[in-house]
């Protein structure tokens, strides 16, 4: 009896042929459309480039994944999760961007709704194991699930997996592990999936969608205007809307580029005070107060193996950023001192870090806080 799959088809390219993979390779495929946001019932007005169109976004990809079953001859269910989404990711969010940190939903979507919330359904309703369009690859060796690297090194989105745990990993497939997004392409074009192939992929927010990202944090946090201080001069250089809506790195949106002459090298977000609400800049891309040498980590998961005090491993602060090497030092169950080989750029507290050696990504979690020269930065 062949193994019965529920596979998250979302309405893309990437769920649709690995909906055909699964079935090629015999699997028992049923189709699941999740729908974990409302526009309307949360409020989403500002920044949402498509609150007056006829048919929400949602709705549409909804309408896509219904032919790419059709075409498959696999059934299709459809699941709500909008309170779930809301109450684990998106309440998170707020919370972190009112705190002043820059949180990665993507990684709490996938750690409570893709591998949580959906696989309970999957488990409620009779289903062996779930699948995802995710570009991961899963081995197991020993009685244990590992999460690699996906061969499409551009597409890989292991980083986005680091908060799922072992039981979540032994029971999802990723048939797209072994192939590239050409390959994908071409795949649903043999297949003439024409609601899909050509389809543009997804971006911002997982599965909310492209959205004016300052203008719709303004629907849950309100604006509150403060000063830009160049943090050498400690002038102040311009004002802003509020101290939470930036983030480490930032050039882009600031207001300041042609003050004092420095039009030609940028300024840059590299600190911020959110109870005084100021934003601090520096000028150019290489100053200092942009450069870390170490952080904390804490909310630590690992998948399949810890590593040693002392080891040396590599890291990903951001998605599709090259291997950061790191030495790991364990100062308590749940907080990771990282020692940098050198200084690297724009290591913003709140955002991920992942962990690897060579292939394996060994899990991740959230840096709390950035020094340079043993001087906290954030």
């Amino acid at each position: 009896m062949s193994k019965k799959v529920l596979l998250g088809l979302s309405g893309g390219v990437d769920s649709a042929v690995a909906a055909y993979l699964l079935k090629k390779q015999g699997y028992d495929v049923t189709g699941c459309f999740m729908r974990n946001w409302d526009a309307l019932a949360n409020g989403d007005y500002l920044g949402n480039p498509t609150i007056n169109n006829d048919q929400c976004p949602q709705e549409k990809d909804y309408d896509d994944a219904v032919l790419v079953a059709k075409k498959l001859n696999i059934p299709l269910l459809r699941i709500d999760f909008v309170k779930e989404y809301w109450d684990d990711v998106f309440s998170y969010l707020i919370r972190e961007y009112q705190s002043g940190r820059t949180p990665n939903p993507d990684i709490f979507c996938n750690k409570y709704i893709k591998f949580d919330a959906f696989l309970k359904f999957a488990y409620k309703n009779g289903f062996d194991t779930i699948a995802m369009g995710h570009y991961a690859k899963r081995v197991d060796k020993n009685n244990t699930a590992y999460l690699l690297k996906a061969f499409d090194k551009n597409k890989d989105q292991s980083y986005f997996l680091s908060q799922i745990n072992q039981e979540q990993l032994s029971h999802a497939l990723f048939p797209l592990g072994n192939i590239d997004k050409t390959e994908v392409r071409k795949i649903a074009h043999e297949l003439n999936l024409d609601s899909v192939m050509d389809k543009k992929d997804s971006t911002g927010i997982c599965f909310i969608g492209e959205r004016h990202f300052k203008e719709f944090l303004k629907n849950y946090i309100p604006a509150q205007k403060g000063k830009i201080i160049d943090v050498e001069t400690q002038k102040v250089i311009g004002n802003h809307d509020g101290a939470m809506y930036y983030t480490i790195g930032q050039r882009k949106g600031l207001g300041i580029g042609g003050i004092h002459g420095e039009i030609a090298k940028g300024w840059f977000v590299v600190k911020k005070d959110i109870k005084k609400n100021i934003v601090y800049v520096a000028s150019g891309s290489e100053n200092d107060y942009l450069f870390s040498d170490r952080c904390i980590v804490t909310n630590i998961n690992f998948i399949s193996e810890k590593p040693k005090d002392g080891e040396h491993i590599n890291v990903k602060f951001r998605y599709r950023q090259c291997d950061n090497p790191v030495t790991i030092h364990y100062l308590s169950d749940d907080k990771i001192e990282l020692i940098f080989d050198e200084p690297y750029k724009a290591v913003t507290p709140g955002q991920a870090a992942v962990f690897y050696k060579e292939e394996i990504c060994l899990g991740g979690g959230l840096i709390d806080s950035t020094y340079y020269k043993e001087k906290r930065t954030d």
